[in-house]
C-alpha cells in the first residue's frame, strides 16, 4: 500500500506538501461525514427491524394458536406447527442479522469514529497552531534588522526553536494521517463484510441469489485478510521510520536544498525565499521558488500556476546584495527587469546563487549543442556582405549569425578573455565575448556595451554587415594598443570573474590600453581621410544623381560642392582651416564616417570623439550626416549603435532623414525610421523629408514615411504588424539587393 504522505517531504514544509494535507484533511472529513450518516441510518434500521421482529413474533403466536385450535386435525396442526419453526427460526435470523449490524457496523464504527478520528483533528489543531507560529517566527527573523543584534538573536532563537517543535508535531501528524487512512480500508470492510455473512446466514432460502455475490464475498474476505496483515505491518514500519526521524541531529537547523540537475519532474531546485515586490511599496512575500525548464518561478500555493521571474536565465546574471537592511538578499538582473530575494540564511542564499550560475551554465551548454544541430540542418540562402565598399564580396550559403562572425579574424575566440567559441558579442563594438564577458560588459551600461547573443537573438543584416567589419582584431589592435607597453596581463580562460571584470572596465571604461596621439599624428589621420574624402566626392559629382532639391526645381541639392562649405547642402572637399577645425577625435570621426571607414571611426571614439560632435564650418553636420552622404548604410548603424542622435539637425535645419530623403536613399531612410526618426519635422525652407520625397517622386521613400506616419498615428491597432513587416522588407532589400531600390 502506498504510503498517503511521505515523512521526508513533511520536513520540506513545501506547497506540495501543504496541497497533500489539504487533500488529506478535506478527505477524512468527507469520511467522519459519511461515516456518520451510516451509522445513524443503522440505528433507524435495527429500530425497524426490532419492531418488525415483535410483529413477526405475534404473528407466529397466532400461527401456533390455529394449530392448537386445529389440535383434532392432525394435517394443519403438523404444518402449521412447522410453519411457524421456520417462521420462528427467520425470527430468529433476523435478531441474529440486527445483532450483527450492532456489532459490525454500529459499535464498531463508532468506535473508530470516538477514537482515530479524534486522534486525526488533535493532531490537526496541534498542526495548525505550530504552522501559525511557525509563520509567525519565520516572518520575525526576516524583519529582523542586520544592525540590532539582539534582536537578530532572539528572532534566530525563537525561529530554531519553533522549527524543531514543528518538526515534532508534523512527523507526529503525518504519522496519524498514514495510519487513519491505512486502518480506514481494514476498519470499513471487516464490518461491512460481517454484516454481509449475516446476511448470506439469514438468506438461506436465497441462497442462489447470494450465490453470485458470494465470489465477490469469499475475494473480500481473502484481501480482508491480507489488509489485516498488511496493515499490521505497514504500521510496524511507520513507526520505525517515525522513531529514525526522531532521533536525527537537527542541530544545522537551516533547510536541506540540493541542485540536482537530473531531476525527473524537471525541477532542478526548489524552496522557499521572501520576494520584493516590484510595487511602489517594496513589500517582502514569502513564496516557493523554483528552477525548472532553464525558468526561475514561484508560486503560493502548490495549486497555483507557477509565475514566471526570469523567462531565460540564459540572459541572465546573479549577484548578491549588501546595500539593503534585510540580509541574506540577492539579486538575478535580466536584460529586462531584475528580482530582488532573500534566503533564511547565508548558507541558503549561496546555495541558490550556485544553483542559478549553474543552471546558466546548463543552459548554455544545451543551447550549444541544439545550435549545432540546427546549423547542420539550416537551408542555403545566399547573402553577401558589402564591407565599405573596399573588401570584397562573398556569398555565405546556409551559414548562421555565429559562423559568419566567427569568420572574421580574431572572431572565434572572445576579444577579452580568449575563451574559445564565444557566442555573445557587443554590437556597437563589432566584438565576440563569451558567458562570463557579456555578462560583464551588460554590467558596464549600453554606453558603453551592447550585449546581443550570436544564437538567441535575430539579426539584423546591417548589424551583421557591422560586425564584419570590425572584429575581435581591428578592436584589439585600439583598445590593447599599449597593453603590452603597460606590462598588463590579459586574463584566461577561466580567470576568476573579478581579475576578468577589472581588466575589462581598465579596457573600455578607462581605456587605460589606448594608444594616445600627438596633434601632428591626428592632423595627419584627418588629411589622408580628407584626401579620400575628395576622392570619393570627385566620383559621386561624376556620377548621375538621384536625389531631389530643396532649393528648387534644379535637383542637384545632395551633390558635393567643390568649395567651401556654406552654399546648399554640399560638402566641402577638404577640411576647412580654423578654429573650428583644429585636428581632433570628433573631425577624424566625422571624415571616417563619410569614407565609410568603421576601424578608423572606432579608433576615434576610443580616443573620446562625441558621436554627436559637429562641424561649425560645415552647417554643424554631425558624422551621422556625413554618414548618409558616404552612402553607407552599416556607417549609420554604427554611428546609431554609439547612441548618435537621429534627429540632431545642422544649421540648414536638417535632421539625417531630411538628407537621406534628398539623396533618395532608402535603405537609410528605413533605418532612421526605424530608430524614431521625426518624419514631420522641416528645415528652415519649411520642408518635411516627406515633401521632398514628393518633389524627387520617389516612391519607395515616399510609401516608408507615409507608413510610418500612419504607423504613428494607429499605434495602438492592428496596424503596427504590417507595418514591421513592409519595414523589413525593405531593410533586407537595402542589405541584401540595393539596385532593386533605384527605383524613380
Amino acid at each position: 500500500m502506498k504510503i498517503t504522505v511521505d515523512f521526508e517531504e513533511c520536513l520540506k514544509d513545501s506547497p506540495r506538501f501543504r496541497a497533500i494535507i489539504e487533500e488529506a484533511e478535506s478527505d477524512v472529513c468527507e469520511l467522519e461525514s459519511k461515516l456518520d450518516k451510516l451509522v445513524k441510518l443503522c440505528i433507524g434500521m435495527i429500530d425497524a427491524g426490532k419492531a418488525y421482529n415483535t410483529a413477526n413474533r405475534q404473528f407466529v403466536s397466532g400461527i401456533r394458536e390455529l394449530a392448537q385450535q386445529s389440535a383434532k386435525d392432525d394435517v394443519i396442526e403438523s404444518s402449521l406447527n412447522k410453519f411457524a419453526e421456520n417462521l420462528q427460526e427467520m425470527i430468529n435470523y433476523h435478531s441474529i442479522l440486527f445483532d450483527q449490524a450492532q456489532r459490525s457496523i454500529k459499535s464498531q464504527l463508532q468506535a473508530f469514529i470516538r477514537e482515530d478520528l479524534r486522534k486525526f483533528k488533535e493532531a490537526k489543531k496541534q498542526f495548525d497552531k505550530v504552522s501559525e507560529e511557525k509563520e509567525a517566527a519565520l516572518s520575525k527573523n526576516a524583519q529582523a534588522p542586520r544592525n540590532k543584534q539582539h534582536e537578530v538573536e532572539e528572532a534566530s532563537t525563537t525561529l530554531n526553536a519553533t522549527r524543531k517543535c514543528f518538526r515534532h508535531i508534523v512527523l507526529d501528524y503525518v504519522l496519524q494521517i498514514n495510519v487513519l487512512q491505512s486502518k480506514r480500508r481494514s476498519e470499513i470492510l471487516k464490518s461491512m463484510l460481517s454484516f454481509m455473512y449475516a446476511h448470506l446466514t439469514f438468506f438461506h432460502q436465497g441462497y442462489d441469489l447470494f450465490s453470485e455475490l458470494q465470489p465477490l464475498m469469499k475475494q473480500l474476505t481473502g484481501q480482508l485478510d491480507q489488509l489485516v496483515v498488511d496493515s499490521a505491518k505497514e504500521r510496524k514500519d511507520m513507526e520505525m521510520k517515525h522513531s529514525t526521524i526522531q532521533q536525527k541531529d537537527f542541530s544545522n537547523d537551516d533547510t536541506k536544498l540540493e541542485y540536482n540537475v537530473d531531476a525527473e519532474n524537471g525541477i532542478v531546485m526548489e524552496g522557499y525565499l521572501f520576494k520584493r515586490a516590484s510595487n511602489a511599496f517594496k513589500t517582502w512575500n514569502r513564496r516557493w521558488f523554483s528552477i525548472q525548464n532553464n525558468q526561475l518561478v514561484y508560486q503560493k500555493k502548490f495549486k497555483d500556476n507557477p509565475t514566471v521571474v526570469v523567462e531565460d536565465l540564459r540572459l541572465c546574471t546573479v549577484k548578491h546584495c549588501e546595500d539593503i537592511e534585510r540580509r541574506f538578499c540577492f539579486e538575478v538582473v535580466s536584460p529586462t527587469k531584475s528580482c530582488m530575494m532573500q534566503a533564511d540564511s547565508e548558507k541558503l542564499r549561496q546555495a541558490w546563487i550556485k544553483a542559478v550560475q549553474n543552471s546558466i551554465a546548463t543552459a548554455f551548454r544545451d543551447r550549444a549543442e541544439d545550435a549545432e544541430k540546427m546549423d547542420g540542418k539550416s537551408s542555403t540562402s545566399p547573402v553577401s556582405l558589402d564591407a565599405a565598399g573596399e573588401v570584397k564580396e562573398r556569398s555565405l550559403k546556409g551559414e548562421s549569425a555565429l559562423q559568419r562572425v566567427m569568420a572574421i579574424g580574431g572572431n572565434s575566440v572572445c576579444c577579452d578573455c580568449g575563451q574559445p567559441e564565444p557566442c555573445w558579442a557587443s554590437i556597437n563594438l563589432g566584438i565576440t565575448l563569451c558567458i562570463q564577458c557579456s555578462g560583464i560588459h551588460r554590467s558596464l551600461g549600453v554606453h558603453f556595451s551592447k550585449v546581443r547573443s550570436l544564437t538567441l537573438d535575430t539579426w539584423e543584416p546591417e548589424l551583421l554587415k557591422l560586425m564584419c567589419e570590425l572584429g575581435n582584431g581591428v578592436i584589439n589592435q585600439i583598445y590593447e594598443a599599449r597593453r603590452e607597453e603597460l606590462g598588463a596581463r590579459k586574463p584566461q580562460p577561466g580567470d576568476p570573474r573579478h581579475e576578468v571584470e577589472a581588466y575589462i572596465k581598465a579596457k573600455y571604461v578607462e581605456r587605460r590600453f589606448v594608444r594616445r596621439r600627438s596633434e601632428d599624428e591626428i592632423r595627419q589621420k584627418v588629411l589622408s581621410l580628407s584626401q579620400q574624402h575628395k576622392r570619393l566626392s570627385g566620383c559621386s559629382a561624376r556620377a548621375p544623381s538621384a536625389s531631389a532639391s530643396s532649393d528648387g526645381p534644379e535637383l542637384h541639392i545632395s551633390e558635393p560642392q567643390e568649395e567651401g562649405c556654406g552654399r546648399g547642402v554640399g560638402v566641402s572637399s577638404e577640411p576647412q582651416e580654423g578654429a573650428s577645425c583644429v585636428p581632433s577625435p570628433g573631425l577624424q570621426l566625422y571624415w571616417a564616417s563619410f569614407c565609410r571607414s568603421l576601424p578608423d571611426m572606432a579608433e576615434a571614439l576610443a580616443h573620446g570623439a562625441g558621436v554627436n560632435w559637429t562641424h561649425a564650418d560645415e552647417q554643424n553636420r554631425t558624422p551621422l550626416i556625413m554618414a548618409v552622404h558616404g552612402g553607407s548604410l552599416v556607417t549609420c548603424e554604427f554611428l546609431l549603435q554609439n547612441s548618435a542622435s537621429v534627429n540632431q539637425q545642422d544649421s540648414l535645419g536638417r535632421a539625417p532623414l531630411h538628407h537621406a530623403t534628398i539623396r533618395g536613399h532608402t535603405g537609410q531612410v528605413c533605418l532612421f525610421l526605424k530608430r524614431g526618426a521625426n518624419q514631420s519635422a522641416a528645415d528652415v525652407e519649411n520642408q518635411t523629408p516627406l515633401s521632398i520625397a514628393v518633389e524627387a517622386a520617389n516612391a519607395d521613400i515616399v510609401t516608408l514615411l507615409r507608413l510610418a506616419k500612419m504607423n504613428e498615428e494607429m499605434r495602438d491597432s492592428e496596424g503596427d504588424e504590417t507595418y514591421q513587416d513592409i519595414f523589413q522588407d525593405f531593410s533586407q532589400m537595402a542589405s541584401n539587393d540595393p539596385d532593386k531600390l533605384n527605383r524613380y
